[in-house]
């Protein structure tokens, strides 16, 4: 299996008593008197949680916010909450499925075709996951936050991390094998190195730390490490015929 392929990856019942009538039964007509607006789904309940929890942790951090917020937020009573979540660390961790699973969407062309270019692949992959999450920045920063003291989240994401490690590593080693790539460090260390830079790096430009690099600069700056790092050049070229 090549590295490409590796990285791209929910009656109504009614009773009629019978009526004694010399004529046949005639069906009055029924004039619509307007309709009562239907109760929402539970998909939609569940919608409306998780759209209130990431547009208040865009306000404030989940430590301040309320099962009675989400709640309320939501259109709902606290104890329908608990119908769709056990707490609101459930909440934070549905939200970080969605946007990871949008991330690996997103990033479906890689390195390791012959006739592909590199650097543009290993561009779009990087941009895909920072993209996913700067769009979810205020979920990225409160997951992110949330690990040190939440082991639900922190075995969420050590899986997701173990993943991207797993699929980086294939397709460097797949690199060095065509011979695009020069041998080097472990391809795994590598790419946890590599991925621990990423999370890092993205953390502090959607949390605004200092030292952080301005968003507009992180991609390229990434990128350009990536690159150094796997090829030992930034304009790798496509294929290159190993050694025999």
């Amino acid at each position: 299996m090549s590295a490409e392929s590796t990285l791209r990856r929910v009656i109504r019942h009614r009773v009629v008593s019978p009526v004694v009538n010399p004529r046949p039964a005639v069906e009055p007509a029924r004039h619509p008197r307007g309709r009562r607006a239907s109760r929402p789904s539970g998909d939609e309940r569940e919608q409306a949680i998780l759209a209130t929890a990431e547009r208040l942790l865009a306000e404030r951090p989940l430590t301040e916010i309320s099962i009675d917020d989400l709640a309320r937020g939501a259109g709902i009573s606290r104890p329908t909450f608990y119908f769709y979540f056990a707490s609101k660390d459930a909440v934070l961790l549905t939200l970080l499925d969605r946007v990871v699973a949008e991330a690996d969407a997103a990033a479906f062309e890689v390195p390791g075709s012959p006739a592909c270019d590199p650097a543009a692949q290993w561009r779009e992959a990087i941009e895909a996951f920072f993209v996913s999450f700067r769009s979810h920045r205020a979920v990225a920063v409160a997951a992110a936050q949330a690990r040190a003291g939440n082991p639900e989240v922190r075995e969420l994401w050590s899986r997701v991390m173990e993943n991207w490690v797993r699929r980086t590593s294939e397709a460097i080693s797949a690199e060095r094998a065509r011979g695009a790539a020069p041998p080097g460090l472990p391809s795994r260390d590598l790419a946890v190195a590599l991925n621990l830079m990423n999370e890092r790096m993205m953390y502090a430009s959607f949390a605004d730390e200092q030292p952080s690099v301005p968003e507009a600069q992180v991609v390229d700056t990434l990128l350009g490490v990536w690159l150094h790092s796997i090829y030992q050049t930034a304009t790798p070229s496509g294929l290159t015929e190993p050694d025999s």
